[in-house]
């Protein structure tokens, strides 16, 4: 593998190292720059603990590659000794308790920092829903929450590092040709858009989980068929969803947001849907990246609205989908099953409401929110044990 230079501006202070194009940020911060404050744990994007700036922008330094960060201003821990909140944070953390053995503790206060400038006026609970994707097996997070809403109770000083946009390096998609990567490199403040030539094909989603599901309506198969084949209304209905463009031959470009804590995708991406008007059926096949996180959705999905014969409809859907990149992790098949159904459940919701001439309710639609989601798989998944004990 050939090395290449990267240049960056860490702390304050330019750097120039030559690197593998495989290195991650947090290898790259200890092993390169030998600042250790940077911890790594779960090395997947979960924990939180390798948590930086980066464009002052809080980002998981283990699943982003030192590549793609070329030009970058780079904020680790050890940048803050002349920032007055994060001293105000340390401050708080040491009288609250809000550490112990200290490994989450850097990206905890990361987190707190960007959870300050942010949001003035959180509550607690805001607080420990901002936190949820940093993990602490010590404190039991209390005193953290009280730390961080000591700091903002109490005037907290300007934050003087602040969200930048940079445009994408040519060496970015250097490193990753470098790798063998089949996707350009996309910049980590804006999501790709998809080109029609890279619409998936059926044959590459042969062996991808599939899903099957139906929702039952009390409402005219036609009615239901007026929402679901029209691709502006649908997109409305889909949390998080926006509908960019519509070619003439069905071509659709768009996007989705989804959060998990302070984990952000957006995924950008190009779909291709063919209905069938007589039999009111459709086919929807796409792809969609997140420039962040580098990982690619592909799916595909049949629909179809039949009458029933005491009366209503039943709309049913057959998907197969491929998850790969950091983002994968989430993509086990029990647990896409289980949030499949929720996001179904909202979908379906709107779906009716708009068959019924209404308009949806959109205060839980502004993202896909993952921890949400998964607190109430898991609520679900206890309740059946507790149930069949």
């Amino acid at each position: 593998m050939t090395n290449m230079t990267v240049d960056l501006v860490v702390n304050g202070t330019p750097v120039s190292e030559t690197t593998e194009p495989r290195t991650h940020l947090a290898d790259f911060l200890r092993e390169e720059l030998h600042l250790t404050g940077t911890h790594l744990g779960c090395e997947q994007g979960v924990c939180g603990a390798c948590t930086v700036f980066v464009d002052g922008r809080p980002t998981r330094s283990c699943i982003t590659l030192a590549a793609t960060c070329e030009g970058a201003e780079v904020r680790s821990v050890e940048g803050f000794d002349d920032d007055a909140l994060m001293a105000a944070l340390r401050d708080a953390f040491k009288r609250h308790h809000g550490l112990q053995c200290g490994y989450c503790t850097p990206g905890m206060l990361v987190t707190g920092y960007d959870i300050v400038r942010r949001l003035p006026n959180a509550d607690a609970t805001r607080v420990r829903k901002e936190l949820s994707g940093n993990l602490c097996r010590c404190t039991g997070y209390a005193g953290i929450v009280a730390a961080i809403m000591d700091v903002l109770e109490n005037n907290p000083p300007l934050a003087t590092v602040q969200p930048q946009t940079r445009t994408v390096q040519k060496s970015e998609k250097s490193a990753v040709e470098s790798i063998g990567a089949t996707a350009s490199i996309l910049s980590p403040v804006a999501a790709e858009k998809i080109t029609p030539a890279s619409i998936p094909t059926k044959s590459s989603l042969a062996e991808a989980p599939t899903l099957s599901r139906t929702r039952r309506f009390d409402l005219a198969a036609t009615d239901i068929w007026n929402v679901v084949s029209d691709p502006e209304k649908i997109a409305s209905c889909m949390p998080g969803g926006q509908l960019d463009s519509i070619t003439d031959d069905n071509l659709l470009q768009g996007k989705c947001a989804v959060s998990m804590g302070p984990i952000k995708a957006a995924f950008a991406g190009t779909a291709k849907m063919d209905l069938n008007e007589a039999e009111k059926s459709g086919h929807v096949i796409g792809r969609g990246k997140d420039g962040l996180s580098r990982s690619q959705l592909d799916g595909m999905l049949d629909f179809k609205v039949i009458s029933l014969p005491e009366g209503g409809a039943e709309l049913t859907l057959d998907m197969v989908y491929k998850l790969t990149g950091p983002l994968s992790q989430f993509s086990r098949p029990t647990l896409v099953a289980e949030i499949a159904d929720r996001i179904l459940d909202q979908v379906a919701a709107s779906i009716d409401a708009l068959a019924r001439g209404q308009e949806p309710d959109l205060t839980t639609q502004s993202n896909l929110n993952g921890l949400s989601l998964m607190a109430s798989v898991f609520m679900g998944w206890i309740k059946r044990v507790l149930r069949f004990r």
